[in-house]
């Protein structure tokens, strides 16, 4: 469950850096390529659409690459106008980039992380998987469990019954002892969980090739 969690809360956070790139056709003026923002925005699952010049295109490119000197001269030109659109739904994105390339200005698209809605589902199916198994197998444990130990007692069992004893009162020593013996399990298993689960974040903080994952802090949890 914490590997899920943290999955989605990981996932949900790059989602929202996702977006499409609609490059607007060369024969339009910057005044022209403005006018499309209106058009764009209309479309129902687009949350923004954010004009990008070839100036401006050009200095965030040569940003990405300070160190390279030929990339410093070179023409704005070469570039094309754009579009940064950010999607409601990423669910919707195939549906979405039709409504786009209706568009006849827009000639093409890049999908940033396209990928992402692909990943959730998958690791939602994988989590919900391994719980469901785990489920089972902890009730198959305890089934047994309380089988064995009634197997066990079975002649104690039966001198209380012979006695005149009460199914309540041959019942409640085993509600009791199954009730301390879970709650001590849990108590340890939270504890050594925690441990672990901080040891864990810790690492990942530490580590440099790790910087794009986000722990969710265990006292939030």
């Amino acid at each position: 469950t914490l590997v899920a969690v943290n999955a989605n809360e990981l996932l949900v956070t790059l989602e929202q850096e996702n977006e499409i790139l609609a490059y607007v056709d060369d024969s339009y003026t910057e005044a022209q390529a403005r006018a499309l923002q209106s058009r764009l925005e209309a479309i129902p699952n687009v949350a923004s659409a954010t004009f990008i010049s070839k100036e401006e295109a050009m200095e965030n490119f040569k940003a990405q690459y300070p160190d390279e000197e030929l990339f410093q001269d070179l023409d704005p030109e070469i570039l094309e106008d754009r579009y940064a659109i950010k999607l409601v739904d990423l669910e919707r994105q195939s549906e979405t980039v039709a409504e786009v390339e209706a568009l006849t200005d827009v000639s093409h698209y890049e999908e940033i992380a396209g990928g992402f809605v692909t990943v959730r589902n998958v690791a939602t199916v994988v989590c919900v998987a391994l719980i469901a198994i785990l489920f089972v197998v902890s009730v198959f444990i305890i089934s047994n469990t309380i089988k064995l130990t009634t197997f066990d007692r079975r002649e104690e069992i039966a001198i209380m019954r012979m006695v005149g004893a009460t199914n309540g009162f041959i019942r409640w020593p085993f509600v009791y002892e199954g009730f301390m013996l879970g709650l001590t399990g849990a108590i340890l298993a939270f504890l050594l969980q925690w441990g672990l689960y901080e040891a864990i974040a810790q690492g990942v903080a530490d580590n440099d090739t790790l910087q794009l994952l986000s722990i969710v802090p265990f006292q939030q949890l």
